[in-house]
């Protein structure tokens, strides 16, 4: 008996010869796919106002530079949603607080997910960029 799947099996030495030839045949990949993308490019890129739009700026924000009036942070594990208004989470957490912390500190309040082992308790924070 052997590992190999029922499928599979050795191509004959024509069938090797045949598919050496097509390779050989067909066109390499362009030159113009290898070749570097212009700084130009990059530096419109970097420019772009939707560019940073993965809401890491505002989780790193302390609660007092936050302009929103609420803030909404949700759980990927249990869907739960928790919302605070910034005037609220100030007066708690204090301005300095930052937003990253004060969010995870809301859903552990909260949270319906204990297992009993440390790496497995806790809500997995999704932060809301709009």
């Amino acid at each position: 008996m052997t590992d190999r799947p029922a499928s599979w099996h050795m191509p004959t030495p024509k069938q090797m010869e045949k598919l050496a030839a097509e390779a050989a045949r067909r066109p390499g990949p362009s030159a113009a796919a290898d070749a570097p993308l212009p700084p130009e490019y990059w530096e419109a890129v970097l420019k772009d106002p939707h560019a940073d739009r993965t809401g890491a700026r505002t989780q790193q924000r302390r609660l007092s530079e936050i302009q929103r009036h609420v803030l909404r942070i949700s759980c990927r594990r249990c869907e739960r949603t928790v919302e605070i208004q910034t005037a609220d989470a100030v007066r708690l957490y204090g301005g300095n607080a930052v937003w990253k912390d004060v969010a995870q500190r809301l859903l552990d309040n909260t949270c319906q997910q204990r297992t009993g082992r440390h790496e497995e308790d806790g809500c997995w924070p999704a932060f809301e960029t709009s």
